[in-house]
């Protein structure tokens, strides 16, 4: 039996060992402890010091200036009118410029129509296969302009507005109407000569013609554009050939 029982010292050491190697973590814990103590305390002696440093520098400054007193401002005026809006004034002057000079009455169109079951024009250079198609409907109609009621002048400038903003928007083809005249003194269709003596006038109408009857016949037009053909609200005199669409 006393083989088999340890020994008094064996079944100590290991509780020694541990007791030793917690008195070894609680002396470095209180040595970090001091060290962070001391290093608050080097700071709060810093900060101390840069406050009174602070303090002395405000106080000389006040001694050094003196009493001071505010500027006596003179008094200001006070606006009682709102500025008015500003207005693109000679942007509206250009604009009404390029459309009036645009397009004239007094062009003769006769001498680049041509005539047979019904009035139609196409640009010198252009294949006639444009305006049948036109005619069959090959391009849809992706706008229109309706000049019912309208004056001369007011349509001729609503037409070259019509005409300057499709082509900004990349239209094709639009229709125009004119009416028949059957409103007009003497029954006669004013709007619709002058509509096509101003389309022939345009760069940038490559061919037109007389609308389908269930598009509006004899009272419209049918016109194809070429998008970016020209710029806006420019003529063309000499009404040169010009690429097929």
């Amino acid at each position: 039996m006393s083989k088999n029982r340890p020994r008094q010292s064996e079944t100590q050491r290991p509780v020694a060992g541990a007791r030793a190697s917690g008195l070894a973590d609680l002396s470095k814990l209180r040595d970090a402890l001091k060290q962070d103590a001391a290093e608050r305390e080097r700071e709060r002696i810093a900060a101390a010091k840069a406050a009174r440093e602070a303090a002395a520098d405000a106080d000389l400054f006040r001694r050094e200036v003196g009493d001071v007193a505010p500027i006596a401002a003179a008094a200001r005026a006070a606006h009682g009118r709102t500025p008015p809006e500003a207005l693109p004034l000679q942007t509206r002057r250009d604009e009404q410029a390029v459309l009036s000079e645009a397009i004239s009455d007094e062009f003769d169109p006769e001498v680049l129509l041509d005539t047979d079951e019904s009035l139609f024009y196409c640009r010198p250079g252009i294949s006639h296969e444009v305006v049948r198609k036109l005619r069959r409907g090959h391009w849809i109609v992706q706008a229109q302009l309706d000049l019912h009621g309208m004056r001369r002048d007011e349509a001729r400038e609503a037409l070259a507005d019509f005409i300057r903003e499709t082509v900004k928007r990349g239209l094709r083809c639009v229709r125009v109407i004119h009416g028949k005249g059957l409103g007009s003194v003497g029954k006669e269709p004013i709007l619709k000569g002058k509509v096509r003596a101003w389309l022939v006038q345009k760069a940038e109408v490559i061919a037109f013609c007389q609308a389908r009857p269930h598009d509006g016949g004899a009272g419209a037009v049918l016109v194809l554009l070429q998008p970016g053909s020209a710029r806006p609200g420019t003529t063309r005199p000499d009404h040169g050939p010009a690429s097929a669409p």
